[in-house]
């Protein structure tokens, strides 16, 4: 898997377990989905995303939108 793909299973797994605490614990864990969503939004106009540049530290390949 290219670090695209990772950086897009990363976040979507965070924003359903989010969901899922949210609905078992405490509504609190909405804020986690926003993060995650913010950090999507801004990754799409400035091109910057803390995972890649730490998947590409570890030697994953790189994919066309993080390199």
């Amino acid at each position: 898997m290219n670090i695209d793909r990772i950086v897009l299973a990363f976040a979507g797994v965070m924003i359903l377990l989010s969901l899922v605490l949210a609905q078992l614990h405490s509504n609190y864990w909405l804020l986690l989905t926003a993060f995650v969503g913010l950090n999507m939004l801004q990754a799409a106009f400035t091109g910057f995303c803390p995972l890649a540049k730490v998947l590409k530290a570890a030697g994953s390949k790189p994919g066309q939108a993080f390199q």
